[in-house]
């Protein structure tokens, strides 16, 4: 099983969308889009967002770590 971490190509902002794509196996605008409809509901979508951006280590970094 792979490492959740944001890949260095393919980011928008921070790239949690573009990691999370990858972990699901889905395509990072369809991770983006879903996102921004959850971002209509009530719930700390956003704050989830900055908080894994923060959390999880670029893909480059990652890679030097292991």
């Amino acid at each position: 099983m792979s490492r959740l971490a944001r890949p260095a190509e393919g980011r928008m902002i921070g790239g949690v969308c573009a990691a999370l794509a990858r972990r699901f196996g889905t395509s990072a605008t369809t991770m983006r889009v879903i996102f921004v409809l959850s971002c209509l509901l009530p719930g700390p979508q956003f704050l989830l967002y900055i908080a894994l951006w923060i959390l999880l280590p670029s893909e480059d970094k990652a890679r030097t770590a292991w």
